[in-house]
């Protein structure tokens, strides 16, 4: 993310500059739009389908009971499509009010150079994001006993209806996600950098969006909340390396969780997909009940997901590497203590005395006595 300049000159209406400073209220009054547009009986049904959670199904475990026994479950569908651009809409607000009431300032105060500048961002907005979904994550695995009893992740595939949270959960992941790509433009990312950033952008909605369309919310959420966990380690240890560059714990608390966190992920992925999934009686292409639990997608996915934890590991290890070469490069290399000259010994010193010099060599008060 660059620095963003504000100046007092009022930029020609729709110039990229007018759409960078007022991009939040510009995506404000879209996103009103549709609010606004739940008070009208015309509009309401197309309002509906962007705000709301759509394709709930009502199940009731016996009739004739209170409302107790009813639950509702949510299932998947295209317009899901409608409900993840409108949260892409809050998401990219959301961002703008921290970067401005709560970055901005912390910026002004401790004035970065622009490459600090730069990162002290990024790691203020993912920190941000990293700790509300992992504490959402973790609510959900709590509530729906996923961690207690893993054989629910691959036990009754496809799990095709998910409560409110879990599908609410995703929308915003997907979501999320999606606005980092408009913040580039917005952030007036460098060249050098969007590279990068579309690599990782790119890696979380594939992994994200295809779990979802798979069935597989459940590995993913847990997944996903041992993945931010770590990360959000990762980018509060650089928030405070920034206030103070002597406290680098964090990071070599991060690098041990981060190992850690690769091989939970690969075991997980295995023991679900490899053995859980592989074992189930149903296993049959069957896209109108939403089975993949055919040999060709449990392949694909297995190696999708090796694949991100190496190149994961790959990055890992440069970072690393690269760390430890500046640490080297940074310590003053110790200068040479000078030799102090050589002191002639009492035994030259008698020597010197009684005619002999220090290479063996007559002095001339011998050679006068010898001649006498």
């Amino acid at each position: 993310m660059g620095i963003r300049k504000k100046s007092n000159k009022n930029p020609p209406v729709l110039s990229h500059e007018f759409i960078i400073q007022n991009h939040a209220d510009i995506v404000s009054c879209v996103a009103m739009v549709f609010l606004l547009g739940l008070m009208f009986e015309v509009t309401s049904k197309v309002a509906v389908l962007f705000i709301t959670v759509q394709y709930n199904v009502t199940i009731s475990a016996n009739e004739g009971l209170p409302e107790e026994s009813v639950v509702n479950h949510f299932h998947h569908g295209l317009k899901d499509v409608a409900t993840v651009f409108f949260y892409t809409l809050v998401a990219i607000i959301i961002h703008a009010i921290i970067q401005e009431y709560v970055l901005d300032k912390i910026n002004r105060k401790m004035h970065f150079s622009k490459t600090k500048h730069s990162k002290f961002n990024e790691s203020g907005q993912l920190s941000a994001f990293y700790l509300f979904s992992f504490g959402w994550g973790t609510s959900i695995l709590m509530s729906e006993n996923f961690l207690s009893n893993p054989v629910t992740l691959w036990e009754g595939y496809p799990h095709t209806l998910m409560p409110f949270q879990m599908k609410f959960f995703f929308i915003c992941q997907m979501g999320y996600w999606l606005h980092a790509l408009p913040e580039l433009y917005f952030q007036k990312t460098k060249k050098e950098d969007i590279p990068r950033q579309l690599v990782y952008i790119a890696l979380y909605l594939v992994h994200i969006a295809g779990a979802y369309i798979l069935n597989l919310n459940r590995l993913a959420l847990v997944l996903l909340v041992l993945h931010y966990f770590v990360e959000l380690l990762f980018h509060v240890s650089r928030l405070v390396y920034f206030s103070n560059e002597k406290r680098q714990t964090g990071f070599t608390v991060w690098a041990v969780l981060f190992v850690l966190g690769r091989l939970l992920t690969l075991s997980l992925s295995v023991l679900t997909v490899g053995f859980g999934l592989a074992n189930a009686d149903q296993q049959v292409l069957d896209l109108a009940n939403g089975n993949f639990n055919v040999l060709f997608v449990r392949i694909t996915v297995l190696a999708t997901i090796c694949v991100t934890q190496a190149f994961m590991m790959w990055k890992f290890i440069n970072f690393q590497l690269r760390r430890w070469r500046e640490q080297a490069q940074a310590q003053p290399v110790k200068p040479k203590k000078p030799q102090a000259p050589k002191t002639k010994s009492k035994k030259d010193k008698a020597n010197g005395v009684n005619g002999v010099s220090s290479n063996g060599a007559d002095s001339p008060r011998s050679k006068k006595e010898k001649s006498s």
